[in-house]
């Protein structure tokens, strides 16, 4: 599925990353290596790609820029490698996202998928008990919101493809690793058997119940389907304020089911 996304990026594979067509503006890659994540992953030491993935935040059509930084906001694209962490799929490894100066609470995050397959996963908290947990399964088209507060993590659905996705996020943007590493990782942890993604508990949390299921609509958000959530944005400029803003929609978090 390719996605008319509003601006000119392609993704390269040697080396993981993003090229920029002439009317985009975007920074240079950013990579999270295998030893970046070691302290979530089941074994370590295993074998792996050496780059886990390539992130560049704040990327678009520069007709558009004026109108993001505006509204707080800022549009991050990420690629990930395909293959396995030893007994894992290639996944990152989990943040909360930090309190944010702009509106002085936690953001959320609004994931589209490119191309590949993807389980975003997600829990409540990072503390001892992590609440709600849910792996949402999102393929290329597909949309999958990360409330504020809630510690959160993608993983490769399909190992035998990269994975690509775009998100809106706030622009200043700050991540918080050290509770989702103090527990050595997620509460429920991806591992592949018999050539199926599965989650595991990880018993360095209190027991908790995980919900796997299939990506939504947002209607509450009045975010439409089959449009990309870029080009979604340039139609309606406001209509991810609700992301630097997320406690303009309060009523909307309570309850939240991805």
């Amino acid at each position: 599925m390719k996605l008319n996304l509003g601006f000119e990026i392609k993704t390269t594979y040697q080396p993981l990353g993003f090229e920029y067509g002439d009317n985009t503006f975007g920074p240079t890659v950013e990579y999270r290596k295998r030893e970046d994540i070691s302290s979530s992953l089941l074994n370590p030491q295993c074998l792996g790609p050496d780059i886990v993935y390539a992130i560049a935040m704040d990327v678009g059509n520069v007709n558009d820029r004026q109108n993001i930084i505006r509204r707080n906001l800022l549009y991050g694209v990420v690629t990930y490698a395909k293959g396995t962490l030893g007994i894992q799929p290639v996944h990152s490894q989990g943040h909360i996202h930090a309190i944010s100066q702009s509106c002085q609470m936690s953001t959320c995050e609004v994931y589209e998928i490119w191309s590949g397959e993807a389980y975003i996963y997600m829990q409540e908290s990072a503390h001892d008990y992590p609440g709600r947990c849910f792996a949402v399964y999102a393929k290329p088209g597909d949309i999958v919101i990360v409330p504020p507060g809630w510690a959160h993590a993608t993983v490769v659905a399909d190992t035998t493809q990269n994975l690509t996705f775009g998100a809106w996020c706030v622009r200043d943007y700050g991540f918080v690793y050290d509770d989702v590493k103090t527990h050595g990782g997620m509460a429920w942890q991806p591992i592949i058997k018999q050539q199926k993604i599965c989650f595991q508990e990880n018993h360095h949390y209190l027991k908790s119940h995980l919900v796997i299921k299939t990506a939504r609509e947002y209607k509450e958000f009045h975010i439409a389907k089959d449009i990309p959530i870029y080009q979604q944005f340039v139609s309606d400029p406001d209509l991810f304020l609700f992301v630097s803003q997320p406690q303009m929609v309060k009523e909307l978090w309570e309850n939240f089911i991805p």
